[in-house]
């Protein structure tokens, strides 16, 4: 087990070595995670204040209900219908229909309401803490119908606790992310295969708590194309035509991208567009995928998504905006699922070759290669050593 650690943690060092000496890109990659380590500094710093501040205003809350829990004196009819009010919202799904009347501790429900809504009603306001008793007077109905107090409105979600929810709160994610990190370092110092077992369940749970993302997106598991969202928006100098055009013809992205290596056209017969792609990996071997646009607005819109059977699905669009100097701004919005999910994002991520960083170099390529007309030396045309050329 030591030789094996021993042995890992070497590899991973001479592995960091390679990567940030490299002699092409190491000062780039240096000053990138200079930057990186800056910015997650400055989150944290962040991060902590709104954990502070959510932990502070819970605490006062729980206070607060036992306080009125072990005080014994009744409540006035004005705060005892108040509390019922506040709570219609995450019962019914049109509260503002309910009207609420307290006297000396018997609250009076009105209005009409979803018949399946009635009996959480009575329980929600038999539950609040000064109310002795609820006198009906509500009007059931079976569906809204043409009432016009139970128009729009939706169903409140179902209670959930915390740890289940798809977002957790601040205090959720600071108690979620210190278990996950003890059971961790527990569960690994054990050296057993039940202590891995509790590591890797604590180094989950850690890196759902840092991450606010949900299990299965977090391992990439039944997210289809939606599993890591990506947003870009640059502005380039040039015509909103031309823009577009350059961007309308996939062929054009080799100019402009670093590990795009071929684009071109599938004729299906089908009335789509469909587009194969040769790009390279992080491995440095070639990938194939095809992808067909679904949607084409001349100078305004063009989204795609890939084929069914592609090894990262994914899923996008582009927005063009003319500005009124004669620039473009460019919208570029991206859904993917890598493999192994989030996990997989964070380790390419580390790496410098996910498609947000490789994304961010691409645009500032075509930003460059649009304004100067010259293709950037480093996209991968130019290091297939073909002719450079430029735009007409």
């Amino acid at each position: 087990m030591k030789k094996g650690m021993t042995f890992l943690i070497s590899t991973g060092l001479g592995a960091a070595a390679m990567y940030f000496l490299d002699p092409d890109r190491g000062r780039y990659r240096r000053s990138k995670a200079r930057d990186q380590l800056v910015h997650a500094r400055h989150t944290a710093s962040h991060g902590g204040g709104v954990v502070a501040r959510d932990f502070r205003n819970r605490t006062q809350g729980a206070a607060a209900r036992w306080r009125s829990f072990l005080n014994q004196e009744q409540p006035t009819d004005g705060v005892i219908a108040e509390r019922v009010r506040a709570s219609l919202g995450r019962i019914v799904s049109h509260p503002h229909a309910i009207q609420v009347e307290a006297n000396d501790g018997v609250v009076t429900l009105s209005g009409p309401i979803l018949r399946d809504e009635v009996p959480l009603l009575i329980d929600c306001a038999l539950g609040v803490h000064g109310v002795r008793d609820v006198r009906n007077q509500l009007e059931p109905h079976n569906e809204a119908g043409q009432i016009p107090a139970l128009q729009g409105g939706a169903r409140p979600p179902a209670s959930r606790i915390t740890f289940l929810q798809s977002n957790w709160s601040p205090t959720a994610r600071m108690i979620g992310g210190a278990g996950g990190a003890l059971a961790a370092v527990c569960g690994f110092a054990r050296r057993s295969f039940s202590g891995m077992l509790v590591g890797a369940a604590g180094t989950l749970l850690l890196a759902r708590a840092a991450t606010n993302v949900e299990m299965r997106r977090l391992l990439g598991v039944g997210m289809a194309r939606r599993g890591i969202d990506i947003r870009k928006t640059i502005r380039i100098n040039a015509p909103v035509e031309q823009v577009f055009d350059h961007w309308d013809n996939f062929e054009n992205f080799p100019s402009f991208m670093k590990h795009v290596k071929q684009v071109r056209r599938i004729e299906t017969g089908e009335g789509r567009e469909r587009w194969r792609w040769t790009v390279t990996g992080p491995t440095g071997t070639d990938v194939e995928f095809d992808a067909v646009v679904t949607l084409r607005e001349e100078n305004r819109l063009i989204a795609w998504r890939t084929e069914e059977g592609a090894l990262v699905q994914h899923s996008g669009g582009v927005e063009f905006q003319e500005n009124p100097d004669g620039s473009t701004t460019v919208k570029v919005r991206m859904s993917y699922t890598p493999v192994a999910g989030a996990v997989g994002h964070a380790i390419a991520w580390i790496l410098g070759a996910d498609p947000k960083h490789q994304m961010n170099d691409d645009l500032l390529r075509m930003k460059s290669y649009l304004e100067t007309g010259k293709i950037p030396h480093d996209a991968a045309e130019q290091r297939r050593g073909e002719t450079p050329r430029t735009l007409q």
